[in-house]
């Protein structure tokens, strides 16, 4: 994906930038005080590499309220030039898989007497949207949003693996449309990846995998033959009856050879998702993230995929996977006192961003995670996250929990508990509680929480974006859930990638997060009485007020989003 960044304009005290993301672009807007006056809020023209110009919707619009007890099918769309966004900021997600060029065009909106609109200052802007690369670096995302307006129109709620499947394999082209559709990037990036390997015969091949259960890929795994060597957890959870990985594990040994084949759980989990590829013996590519190879993984679950081409990198995992594998004991006690548990590692190569990587258990979490706990405590203007709980202890834990208090630091961010979601807020201290409730009929079984039973992970990204527009943003990401009990007890990876355009895309895909899920909260909160509805003109307190009050964390969203 070549271009900007960011990119922005202005015109008649109105100022727009875009941002970019994974196939996602995040626009904000600014307009001088003296200009709020009767402001209706803003509208986006899009015009796209082929086709016609069309308006973003909105999903509120003046007239035709939303609450708890409307069906999707009740919910209408109307175009910005109608009803215009009131927010300084908004999220388009372009329909088009591919690179292009885009063009916005982002227009004050204001009431007129008759609570009509009439038009205000615009201005153009223009970006290439895509797929997240960087040099020898890719990164991508699942869509996540299984639960959403957008899968109920789209699929019709329609489930997407048979019902009460107790067996791994099964035909899987009946879901193929909606399997491409969720597991987005970070999908296309795990098999084009495995294809690779499975089509060269001179790549060989070593997998980490925790959750094991997506169909195709472990059948591509299958035709790797003994050029495979895999390490598999063992846990509890990927043994007892009902779980699918035994099965992939006898797949995996009957095409590989059982001594390819090896199980294992540090003190409790071999958490890593990762595949390491080499040419002629030699590692030369690895692809890590937090998405597990399963169809909740790939499919129900807000995930990120990374692949790093580059040699160096490669062989710091395959000196961990060789670790593991070479390790007689049931539960690797060797690993947090060998050299690659140690510290953390600097990555300066040409064609990669800098960043560096820190592979566990240790036998300090203090190793690993300091260096993130103090990067958030020293953020000078933004934290963004999207981290699977908050509650597993250690100090990026507690300093996550703290940011939503600090009134010099903007705060954004999304987890995830056993009971629900707790959404942070600009402001908010405490969080907002949203019930899995929604999700009961769409997400497929297993529903298994990953630490100890229950309802499962929705929220399963693990990243950290701090400053993601300052002067020096950095991005903590990888399959390590931040907590002082994985960080000593888990075969993990976490690692810290300095560069704008990455921190970018990840501080974008933040945001989305957390305004699908709050929307949705809101929604549930709604009443036929009190329905959600845009403000119309002559309001005591207009809605664009709080965005100028410097004692209003609002502001300082505008004011950073447009910086």
């Amino acid at each position: 994906m070549a271009g900007a960044t960011n990119v922005s304009g202005n015109n008649g005290g109105l100022t727009a930038k875009a941002y970019r993301g994974d196939g996602a672009v995040m626009l904000a807007f600014d307009l001088d005080e003296h200009l709020t006056q009767d402001l209706a809020g803003f509208a986006v023209k899009v015009t796209p590499p082929k086709g016609k110009p069309y308006f973003l919707p909105n999903r509120l619009n003046f007239t035709q309220g939303i609450h708890s007890t409307t069906k999707p099918g009740q919910r209408v769309w109307t175009t910005s030039d109608q009803a215009p966004f009131q927010k300084f900021r908004w999220v388009h997600f372009p329909p088009d898989d591919a690179e292009a060029s885009y063009t916005y065009t982002v227009q004050a909106m204001y009431f007129q007497k008759s609570d009509s609109l009439k038009q205000g200052p615009s201005v153009d802007i223009g970006l290439d949207v895509g797929y997240f690369h960087s040099g020898n670096m890719e990164m991508g995302f699942t869509r996540g949003y299984m639960s959403s307006q957008a899968y109920a129109t789209k699929f019709k709620n329609a489930p997407f693996r048979p019902a009460g499947a107790k067996q791994l394999v099964y035909q899987t082209s009946p879901y193929a449309a909606q399997y491409v559709w969720l597991g987005y990037h970070a999908r296309k990036m795990v098999f084009d990846f495995l294809n690779e390997c499975i089509n060269d015969k001179s790549i060989t091949v070593d997998l980490f995998a925790y959750d094991l259960d997506e169909p195709d890929f472990v059948t591509g795994l299958t035709k790797l033959g003994s050029r495979l060597r895999a390490f598999l957890d063992n846990a509890p959870l990927h043994t007892k009856p009902g779980a699918l990985e035994p099965e992939a594990k006898a797949m995996l040994a009957q095409s590989a050879g059982q001594g390819n084949v090896k199980t294992g759980h540090f003190k409790r989990f071999a958490h890593c998702k990762v595949l390491i590829q080499k040419k002629d013996g030699k590692p030369v590519k690895v692809l890590t993230g937090s998405a597990n190879f399963s169809v909740r993984g790939l499919y129900v679950q807000s995930n990120n995929v990374l692949i790093f081409d580059d040699p160096g990198t490669a062989a710091l995992y395959e000196q961990a996977f060789d670790q593991a594998f070479n390790d007689t004991t049931a539960s690797q006690a060797g690993f947090p006192n060998s050299a690659i548990a140690k510290q953390w590692f600097d990555i300066k190569q040409a064609g990669l961003p800098p960043f560096s990587v820190c592979l566990s258990p240790h036998t300090s979490d203090a190793i690993s995670l300091t260096k993130v706990a103090q990067e958030i405590a020293m953020a000078d203007s933004s934290v963004l996250f999207a981290v699977m709980e908050l509650e597993g202890g250690g100090e990026v834990l507690q300093e996550l929990q703290k940011v939503p208090s600090r009134t010099n630091v903007f705060s954004y961010g999304v987890t995830q508990s056993t009971t629900g979601l707790n959404l942070y807020k600009p402001g908010s201290a405490n969080g907002l509680l949203v019930p899995f409730s929604f999700l009961d009929k769409q997400v497929p079984p297993p529903f298994a929480q990953e630490f100890s039973g229950g309802m499962g992970q929705v929220i399963h990204d693990k990243f950290v974006v701090v400053d993601f527009n300052d002067s020096e943003p950095v991005v903590f990401t990888g399959s390590s859930n931040l907590s002082s009990g994985g960080e000593v007890s888990n075969g993990d990876n976490l690692l810290a990638i300095y560069d704008r355009a990455t921190a970018t895309a990840y501080g974008v895909e933040a945001i989305k997060m957390v305004d699908h899920y709050h929307f949705r909260a809101v929604m549930q909160s709604a009443t036929k009485s009190d329905p959600l509805l845009l403000q119309t003109g002559g309001a005591a307190k207009p809605w664009w007020q709080s965005y100028y009050d410097p004692a209003n964390l609002k502001y300082h969203e505008r004011m950073l989003f447009i910086r």
